[in-house]
């Protein structure tokens, strides 16, 4: 393709995209190709300084559009300005370049912090293939690719009072930086990444049309961003796929992310700013996410993964939680698809609050675990004195699950001294197992006030469609449950639930109990149907 022709199909795919930058790029035709600035693109020269080169030279002119054209493109941290869109062209990949082979040549992670209550992972966004910081008005176009075979799936963990080698760097008389940097495992990461793309305190953003594959611990990662539209991605990768935290007016749409090994879309509200910071106003729409063998979505071949955490299976899933220091609201799922993946699981556990959250119209083939899940819990992974925080107002509206397994009822579990409020279940269609026996209706689950986001330890619930402990103000109505084999749990099952209205409920006719609602009070039930 002649440099003419590129440059009307890059400008064509901005307009598509309905993108254009506060400095009129577009419309004026300033385009930068990344070859003109010495890039190879032949997989084996590293062109990421070539690649920056073009960037800078478009931002000294106040922004424009970059050109990536066919080829394979193996680079190190490319850094993003102002009012730039990076364009990748069809038959264009950026490779991460591997520390072991081409040496570890990232950019260092920046943001140490005298104490870490997230993963180091969370905590930095330097150590990106492509990194964003404090920028605005930038895009990240395809329909080309992003290959992250170079980085890595995991890092450090967290440095924080609650864990017990964790040493003030203020009484050390160090500064956070000289602490972490003791620390041998994060020494050594200092060159390396783990993030295909790495976002912090931007505005305007819009990433879309383009593939990840192989994506490191994170394939999207954004902290303290607003105004951001992710659109159309496919995301193939072993850890997390797209991580919005502290983030505020996010669209992420239509989107396919394939995670087998941790959260295909997950919300977060961490301490990687510095303070707590709410998530909220999101709306993901219209995504499918799945726990495939990682590359099999992209081949075409859909191969179930081995993974096996917990002996549960893969993960895969939507779920807002694992950091919660600054709560969550108005929040809006709808109108996805989660096939063979965990289900979806809400929750607090760092104090914040959670409230008005909405998940409709969903489709659950397959469950691994429970396909509808709130928690919350007392870990306290912040601050000293932080406070225990709070669930209230959320709705499961029109949800589909089909393959549901006999331990994985939905569920709701607070903690005593903070019930979780004000949850609504309403048109539910679930199609399950079943096979649960009278052990397993008679089971107490184990209590645990200080834990993570995570309900495994649950264990067989004594429920075969719904478990709530600890509510208040719990709604169930059009709940709708088919056994493929005899289940003696009752469908309904509530702990110290203060008040309940259940109508409209249907469960299989051989069922002695279809709702117990033992320790529980103001427990008004409707119609109670059985099939």
């Amino acid at each position: 393709m002649d440099r003419r022709s590129l440059l009307l199909a890059s400008g064509a795919t901005l307009m598509a995209a309905g993108w254009t930058d506060q400095a009129g790029a577009v419309a004026a035709g300033i385009f930068e190709d990344v070859r003109q600035h010495g890039a190879i693109g032949d997989g084996v020269a590293i062109d990421s300084p070539a690649i920056n080169r073009a960037i800078e030279a478009a931002a000294q002119r106040g922004g424009g559009t970059i050109v990536v054209p066919p080829g394979r493109y193996l680079c190190f941290t490319i850094r993003l300005r102002d009012n730039i869109a990076l364009v990748l062209s069809a038959g264009a990949t950026i490779i991460a370049a591997s520390p072991e082979t081409h040496g570890a040549h990232y950019d260092p992670p920046e943001n140490y912090m005298e104490e870490q209550f997230q993963d180091f992972g969370i905590t930095h966004v330097h150590n990106s293939l492509i990194v964003g910081d404090g920028v605005s008005n930038v895009a990240i176009l395809g329909p080309g690719m992003l290959h992250g075979i170079g980085l890595d799936r995991a890092g450090p963990g967290e440095r924080w009072h609650g864990r017990g080698q964790w040493q003030s760097a203020a009484a050390l008389g160090i500064t956070p930086r000289e602490q972490a940097l003791q620390n041998p495992e994060e020494r050594a990461a200092v060159g390396r990444a783990n993030k295909t793309i790495g976002l912090m305190n931007c505005r305007g953003v819009r990433l879309q049309d383009f593939t990840i594959l192989q994506a490191g611990h994170f394939a999207v990662i954004a902290h303290g961003c607003s105004n951001v539209q992710i659109d159309g991605l496919v995301i193939d990768t072993d850890r997390d796929g797209i991580d919005i935290d502290a983030c505020r007016d996010v669209r992420i749409v239509n989107c396919t992310v394939n995670a087998p090994k941790d959260d295909a879309i997950v919300l977060k509200s961490s301490y990687a700013l510095g303070r707590p910071v709410l998530c909220e106003d999101i709306l993901v729409t219209g995504c499918k996410t799945s726990g495939y063998l990682m590359g099999s979505l992209l081949d075409g071949t859909y191969r179930p993964s081995d993974y096996n955490i917990e002996n549960i299976g893969p993960l895969g899933r939507i779920k807002l939680g694992t950091e919660t220091n600054g709560g969550f609201r108005n929040i809006r799922i709808t109108d996805c698809i989660c096939t063979a993946t965990r289900g979806i699981l809400l929750g607090i556990v760092d104090g914040g609050t959670l409230e008005d959250v909405s998940v409709s119209n969903i489709t659950l083939r397959d469950p691994f675990n429970h396909p509808l899940f709130i928690h919350h819990a007392a870990r306290m992974r912040a601050p000293r004195g932080t406070s225990v925080g709070a669930v209230r107002r959320v709705q499961f509206d029109g949800i589909s699950v089909t393959g549901a397994r006999l331990p994985y009822p939905c569920g709701v579990e607070g903690i005593a001294d903070a019930p979780v409020e004000d949850v609504t279940f309403r048109d539910i269609d679930i199609v399950a197992r079943g096979g649960g026996t009278a052990e397993d209706a008679a089971r107490e689950p184990e209590y645990r006030r200080e834990t993570s986001l995570e309900v495994s330890y649950l264990g067989t619930l004594p429920a075969a469609g719904l478990y709530a402990r600890h509510a208040r103000r719990l709604t169930v109505r059009g709940f709708n449950l088919s056994l493929g084999a005899p289940d003696a749990r009752p469908a309904v099952a509530l702990r110290h639930v203060a008040g309940a209205n259940l109508d409209a409920i249907t469960s299989p006719a051989e069922r002695a109990m279809v709702v117990d609602a033992r320790d529980s009070t103001n427990v008004a039930l409707g119609q109670i149907s059985t099939a």
